[in-house]
């Protein structure tokens, strides 16, 4: 049994690293990001180096992540569990992951995040005290070698890894291409994307999807379940 996010996302890059695992729409921008399970590994590893480089995180630190649905969201996701931080989806935190219209979470630090293709750097200034992602990502390294003192299992909310995990590899479906519009940092859509990655599956995230592109998007993405938000059945 697997009780870490490391040795999960480990397990995945022996098996099929080659083969997609997020996979990423928005219908208004027109923008397709594709992450390999070797792609995404690369980002969670730069993305754990900024929360403990740039940031000064230390294991056990709580990080907000104030984000809509956005390939970056399993990102940040990954890249907090892996460095043994805590995501936190209600209280204060002592950093927060916001997208360029901000956040009213409270946090000690706040991380701004454009949301433009390829995660590049905001061309409008952030507000005062924010930190530009897409400036501080292309400095990290590839692989992160983690925090003295070993690894430490926080997860969500309280939650500890091996918790998360055991759950996720219950979740129905898990081992399917799921096509979907949650949010992968909320609740349902958070159980999908840990759920997948265990299980052996993959998620095709669409933003502000369009019914028709939405209706002939299944096929060519080879998806084989879908899972709308409840707000649009």
């Amino acid at each position: 049994m697997l009780t870490t996010f490391e040795q999960v996302l480990v397990s995945r890059l022996r098996t099929d690293p080659g083969r997609p695992l997020v996979t990423f729409y928005d219908d208004v921008t027109n923008e397709r990001t594709e992450l390999s399970v070797t792609t995404y590994a690369n980002w969670v590893a730069k993305t754990a180096g900024v929360l403990t480089d740039d940031l000064g995180l230390d294991t056990g630190d709580r990080v907000a992540i104030d984000l809509p649905c956005h390939w970056l969201g399993p990102v940040f996701l990954g890249g907090a569990w892996l460095a043994g931080l805590e995501v936190v989806t209600a209280g204060d935190a002592n950093v927060v992951v916001h997208g360029p219209d901000g956040s009213e979470r409270a946090a000690d630090q706040r991380l701004g995040c454009a949301l433009l293709p390829f995660a590049v750097a905001s061309p409008e200034p952030w507000a005062d005290g924010v930190l530009d992602y897409g400036v501080l990502w292309p400095g990290q390294p590839d692989a992160f070698l983690g925090l003295p003192g070993g690894a430490h299992d926080a997860a969500l909310d309280g939650a500890d890894q091996a918790a998360l995990l055991a759950r996720a590899a219950s979740y129905d479906g898990g081992d399917h291409r799921v096509l979907t519009d949650l949010n992968p940092v909320v609740g349902a859509g958070t159980d999908l994307f840990v759920g997948t990655l265990v299980q052996g599956g993959s998620v095709v995230w669409t933003a502000r999807p369009d019914p028709e592109r939405w209706a002939g998007r299944a096929g060519p993405e080879q998806a084989t379940r879908e899972v709308r938000a409840a707000s649009l059945f």
